[in-house]
């Protein structure tokens, strides 16, 4: 009997550890993929960073270059947390990648996107939210479509910061046959466009006070001269303080675009 449950406890802790060293590499494997290759940008720079609440996380954000020398750019964020959401995040990518590669502007993507991942999406009973944007190095232009998704920050050189003129759209997996709309602004030197998830705005503290958008925009007012790697690091230590040691609830999702100096604003 005690040779039985030895061997059980011992059963146990290799499972536990298999499990472990899978959790592992599918933490890092998710690292990777969210740390690939940034655009190489003329007089502008754009980077993302992202803290999962757990091991892994459902969040996530990509960048794909146009052959006409835009990029595409992507946020998500998958609902729920852990290994489901991380898997569905490895879905939405895939769906991403390959509407980028046949679509010619962010409405045709996330509409495309949303015929490729809807089924599998209502067959979990999941969702996923989703804002798109291709932005013109040159011209200054950015094109965006969303899906559910929180509007991105823009921050000007005279320290006013807004979101995007609002655009709805119904987020990845709530209804089928979805057409994604477009909207167009020109960006300007000097502007930062900052994206999002929920984990940033509603993060806590121990009161149970949430970071929330007003604290975000006074943050990114008073850095907007830094650069996008400054400004993430400025992001996530404004938010440890903030929630002072309380537990991440959501993860914490940014992608940042800084348009530079010396762009010709006239083409």
């Amino acid at each position: 009997m005690f040779c039985n449950l030895m061997n059980q406890e011992q059963n146990n802790m290799d499972s536990y550890l298999s499990l472990k060293r899978e959790i592992q590499l599918a933490r890092k494997i998710q690292r990777q993929l969210l740390n690939g290759e940034k655009p190489v940008l003329p007089n502008s720079e754009v980077s993302g960073f992202s803290i999962p609440a757990r091991m892994i996380g459902g969040d996530y954000f990509d960048f794909y270059p146009l052959s006409d020398g835009r990029v595409r750019i992507i946020i998500g964020d998958v609902m729920g947390k852990g290994i489901p959401a991380a898997m569905l995040m490895i879905l939405t990518r895939g769906a991403f990648r390959s509407a980028a590669e046949v679509t010619q502007g962010p409405g045709e993507t996330l509409t495309s996107m949303n015929k490729a991942i809807y089924k599998d999406l209502r067959t979990l009973n999941s969702f996923v939210t989703v804002f798109c944007a291709d932005w013109d190095p040159v011209t200054g232009n950015i094109v965006y479509a969303n899906a559910g998704h929180y509007m991105p920050v823009l921050v000007r050189e005279n320290l006013e910061a807004f979101e995007l003129p609002d655009l709805k759209g119904v987020m990845l997996g709530g209804l089928p046959d979805q057409v994604y709309q477009e909207k167009q602004l020109r960006l300007l030197e000097g502007d930062t466009l900052f994206f999002y998830t929920d984990g940033i705005v509603e993060a806590q503290n121990g009161k149970g006070e949430m970071f929330q958008i007003e604290r975000l925009n006074e943050t990114l007012i008073q850095n907007a001269h830094k650069t996008a790697s400054e400004l993430e690091t400025i992001v996530i230590e404004t938010l440890t303080s903030f929630t002072e040691g309380s537990p991440q609830r959501d993860d914490i999702t940014m992608v940042i675009l800084k348009v530079g100096k010396g762009r010709d604003d006239q083409c």
